[in-house]
């Protein structure tokens, strides 16, 4: 996919065909963009046929980046900011995600030297006890107990019973499952590859955990170059806008 525009002559067009083809989408694609207001407006020629300037191209070209390094509602929002005049508020959002993934890369390296301590009752400075209620296991890990209840559901943890009135129970093993799901959820993506992890984790098999943890890194940094990548391509769109804006104020009217 042809990432960049800045060096195409200022009247060239494309057609949707071709357009699709230097980009490797559809015309659907490209249209639903149109609809969705992330680009913008699309003039018509000749029997209302759409036709892109590089402007336009430069726009698809920095969505399609961000759409393989961000979340969906980060991409839609960067571009809606810039169509709207806004590129210094589509940059802030983007610098968010860029201190995001690096808290992440972070909480991974933590996770991955604690993890080799064969004793966890020890964890953010506090020591762990046996019966610790979901309220004080969620506290301790930094998570929402909800989360800890889906986690749950989805098999991956399985804290025990109160007898007494059935309230969930977490000591140092649950606890530790819990810190690890929540420091990986985003970098090991399915649920089979994290009960895996898991199983590894409580038989001690260190060498599978260290290859778990390496892989969520190298993600990571494979998600880094994603990012800058697309941060590359959204300079380069505002670039050309504003190269286009100043043009149109110096044609004569």
């Amino acid at each position: 996919m042809q990432t960049t525009f800045r060096h195409m002559d200022e009247n060239e067009t494309w057609t949707p065909t071709q357009a699709a083809r230097l980009l490797n989408v559809s015309t659907t694609t490209l249209r639903r963009y149109e609809q969705l207001e992330l680009v913008p407006d699309v003039p018509r020629k000749g029997a209302g046929r759409r036709v892109y300037a590089k402007p336009h191209m430069q726009a698809f070209a920095a969505l399609r980046a961000l759409l393989q390094a961000y979340d969906i509602s980060v991409s839609y929002t960067v571009m809606k900011s810039i169509r709207e005049n806004k590129a210094l508020e589509a940059l802030w959002r983007i610098n968010e995600e860029q201190a995001e993934i690096q808290r992440e890369r972070q909480r991974v390296a933590e996770m991955q030297e604690l993890i080799g301590q064969a004793d966890f009752a020890k964890y953010g400075g506090r020591r762990i006890g046996e019966r610790l209620s979901i309220r004080e296991a969620a506290d301790i890990a930094g998570v929402n107990a909800s989360a800890i209840r889906h986690w749950e559901k989805e098999g991956l943890i399985a804290p025990a019973r109160d007898a007494r009135n059935g309230y969930r129970i977490f000591g140092p093993r649950e606890l530790r499952r819990i810190v690890v799901i929540s420091s990986l959820r985003r970098t090991v993506y399915f649920i089979d590859h994290m009960k895996k992890l898991l199983e590894d984790l409580d038989a001690h098999n260190a060498a599978a955990v260290e290859k778990s943890f390496v892989i969520a890194l190298e993600r990571l940094d494979r998600r880094l170059r994603l990012q800058y990548s697309a941060i590359a391509a959204v300079l380069e769109y505002i670039a050309i806008l504003g190269e286009s804006e100043a043009a149109e104020t110096d044609t004569p009217k």
